[in-house]
């Protein structure tokens, strides 16, 4: 059991450490000797736990969709289908912005069918993202929540859009990624979309903040 704990976490680091530097140099030019020196693993450790650089990446999508599954589905207990999804774009901010293994599973995705890249799988956490927010603008038109005229097809590309392209400048300048610019874009966005009965009760900051977010910015361990 000791043993199996150890190997556990020492994953754990791995996949952490991969992440770090995948974020830093691209997956293309990071190397196998710059992760294992990252986490503090000899690289035949690293071997042993990942037989490659493109096995490591599988495991750092399989842990940011995890992370993003834990926003989705925690807000789905919430009410108005407008402002669960601004609560969960703000969510899914704070984790790109503060945890490498979210950030690098979204940019993963835009290595995908480069060299090496390609066996990691097609865009899956944007996937993921994209089908998620899909069914909640759906869900909005069926509640009445969305104003005439608006399509949920046409509104979720919209916003889909934008969170990818908030996810993208991010990476160069961190003040996309974080509250106020998010904001200002809702401000935007929900007089367009939002039905005039409910536009008054719907918050462009978010309704609150999700504690996944608060453990993303602590360092906590990944889902």
């Amino acid at each position: 059991m000791v043993k199996q704990e150890r190997a556990a976490r020492t994953r754990e680091v791995l996949v952490r450490a991969a992440a770090e530097v995948f974020v830093e140099e691209g997956f293309a030019t990071a190397s196998i000797g710059a992760i294992s020196k990252r986490a503090g693993v000899s690289a035949g450790g690293l071997h042993f736990h990942f037989g490659s650089k493109t096995a490591l990446a599988e495991a750092v999508v399989d842990r940011a969709a995890a992370s993003v599954r834990v926003i989705t589905v925690s807000r789905l207990a919430g009410g108005n289908a407008l402002q669960v999804l601004v609560d969960s774009t703000h969510d899914l901010m704070a984790l790109l912005a503060h945890d490498p293994v979210v950030s690098a599973g979204f940019g993963l995705c835009v290595a995908t069918g480069t060299g090496d890249a390609e066996a990691v799988g097609p865009c899956g956490v944007r996937r993921q993202w994209q089908r998620w927010v899909e069914a909640m603008f759906r869900t909005a038109a069926r509640n009445g929540e969305l104003a005439d005229g608006v399509s949920a097809q046409d509104a979720a590309a919209a916003v889909v859009a934008a969170i990818v392209g908030f996810e993208a400048l991010g990476a160069d300048e961190g003040a996309w990624l974080a509250e106020p610019s998010l904001a200002r874009y809702w401000a935007l966005m929900l007089p367009r979309i939002a039905a005039d009965g409910s536009l008054g009760e719907l918050r462009a900051d978010g309704s609150d903040a999700m504690c996944v977010a608060g453990a993303a910015r602590s360092g906590a361990p990944d889902q």
